[in-house]
């Protein structure tokens, strides 16, 4: 019995000494967990401290060069967007192709641009700056060579694609530069700039290419954007510096893949539907795929620690309304840029000249406001700005819900300057808004998240308005004199509501008060 209790006894303390030595292991181990969370809590601390302190190290003398050089790289990149709207009858003419095959140039290059935009985060956060820059100068160089030399169709689509990627490297390295160099409170004015380069270009490019392509060749087009994008890289190597932060970052093929399928296959889905119908595996097919895509994409970043695109910026609140305000003002400006022309052409029976010159006005107005909207923005918020772009938006657009047979085209081209106004005075602030509330060592993940929500709501917008004329337009044939301008009239309405719910964000969604900022001490020392 003794004998017994002694094995029982030495059986519990080694028993007890195994529960302490586990005790003794779980503690360790949730002491080292807790260690790693303190360091890379520490870690994201001294990179959100880098990242916002770089514009530190810049002169005005060396802001104003990078300046010059990103917008030069944005004009040429921007310019070629648009510049084949007017090019692609001659074009048509020298393939001998098809008009569907020829659409093919034009969204050929926004669907690549809709893949490079999303991967642009990973490329800025894992190589230098200035090498990464000089990447898309030499690709998008590459793509316009290959274009202005084809001898078939294949050729310039080819050269198109590699223009795409060049074109959407260096539209987000641009802002993301802009945001980085300048301190605070110069931003807005700076985006504003640089703005006006991001919307006269694209403006200015089809009426330049119609007419070089009557008089000269259409090829001259990629000589004009070539010759300024060598003019940008002589400058670039002159000048340009490494400006962002670099950290070693995982790529993540899956996710890359899946951004391809979900921006992609939206910005495909909506540029094939004015040529294809919706149920069919040209727009249906594509959108599905886009969508799920997009939602599998969203579930993925938000559960890996090193996330293709850090999509958690939208937890921020004014990140998130300054990117649903940019979704609707890309659906009224490019849904705009196609329906004002199919007014005055359809409706009103006008040239295409006198349609061109007809939106001329408001097309200026848009791109010429950009760096005052920056400068207003800089003195008194974007509160301000939010009211009275959605007031007049709205009001302008029910002024065009309104129109009938009998309006003259120059009333309508001057209410279309006011909305043009308004758009321009919220679009380059706002975004600078948004991303001023993420951290600093955000901004590239931001800037990848906003532009790739521009690229697919314009494609979207353009889609989406084409479709809802039509559809009403055919729904009141039998019933209205005047059935096409019917549809427009209910374009115009939704685009008032879109403003509306822009007007309710800026009431609702913004903080920012409406009193003019007084300079502090360090801002005024900067402007020194």
């Amino acid at each position: 019995m003794s004998y017994n209790n002694t094995g029982t006894e030495v059986e519990d303390k080694e028993n007890n000494k195994m529960v302490e030595e586990k005790v003794i292991d779980i503690k360790e181990k949730e002491q080292n967990e807790l260690t790693e969370e303190e360091e890379q809590e520490k870690k994201e601390e001294e990179e959100e401290e880098i990242a916002k302190n770089i514009y530190k190290k810049f002169t005005s003398k060396k802001r104003l060069q990078m300046f010059i050089n990103v917008n030069l790289g944005c004009i040429a990149g921007t310019m070629l967007h648009t510049a084949l709207a007017t090019a692609l009858p001659p074009i048509i003419k020298d393939f001998k192709i098809s008009v569907n095959l020829a659409q093919w140039l034009t969204s050929g290059f926004s669907l690549t641009m809709a893949i490079i935009i999303p991967l642009s985060s990973f490329l800025m956060n894992r190589f230098r700056t200035r090498r990464l820059y000089l990447t898309a100068i030499i690709l998008f160089l590459s793509g316009v060579t290959l274009a202005l030399c084809s001898i078939n169709f294949y050729m310039i689509l080819f050269g198109r694609i590699i223009q795409g990627f060049g074109s959407g490297l260096l539209s987000s390295m641009g802002q993301v530069v802009v945001l980085t160099i300048y301190p605070p409170e110069k931003r807005g004015s700076a985006m504003g700039w640089y703005g006006l380069s991001l919307n006269a270009a694209p403006v200015i490019a089809p009426a330049i290419s119609g007419v070089l392509s009557d008089y000269i060749s259409w090829r001259m087009i990629f000589v004009l954007a070539l010759v300024i994008m060598i003019i940008n890289l002589i400058y670039t190597l002159m000048v340009f510096i490494d400006c962002l932060p670099n950290k070693k970052v995982h790529f993540d093929i899956i996710s890359f893949l899946l951004s391809i399928l979900a921006f992609g296959g939206i910005t495909l889905a909506a540029g094939n539907f004015g040529s294809y119908k919706f149920v069919s595996v040209h727009v249906l097919l594509a959108l599905i795929i886009g969508i799920i895509s997009c939602i599998i994409f969203a579930i993925r970043q938000l559960n890996l620690k090193q996330p293709f695109i850090d999509i958690r910026v939208l937890k921020h609140k004014t990140y998130a309304v300054a990117a649903i305000t940019i979704i609707g003002i890309n659906l009224i400006n490019l849904g705009s840029a196609v329906i004002l022309p199919l007014y005055f052409q359809q409706v009103k029976g006008k040239t295409a000249t006198i349609s061109g010159l007809a939106v001329l006005p408001g097309s200026l107005a848009l791109a010429l406001i950009s760096p005052y909207a920056g400068k207003i923005y800089d003195k008194i918020g974007i509160k301000s700005l939010y009211i009275f772009a959605g007031i007049f938006s709205t009001l302008s657009n029910l002024i065009l819900y309104f129109i009938n047979i009998n309006f003259n085209i120059w009333f309508v081209s001057a209410i279309n300057i006011i909305r043009s106004i308004c758009i321009s005075i919220l679009n380059m602030p706002v975004i600078t808004w948004g991303m001023s509330k993420i951290p600093a060592s955000k901004t590239t993940d931001g800037s990848a998240t906003i532009n790739s929500f521009r690229i697919v709501s314009g494609a979207i917008g353009t889609a989406l308005f084409v479709s809802i004329m039509t559809f009403v337009s055919d729904k009141v044939k039998t019933t209205k004199p005047y059935p096409d301008l019917y549809g427009v009239n209910i374009v115009f309405l939704v685009m008032a509501i879109i403003s509306f719910i822009i007007l309710l964000l800026g009431i609702f969604g913004c903080h920012d008060p409406l009193i003019i900022k007084k300079k502090s001490n360090n801002q005024i020392e900067n402007e020194k």
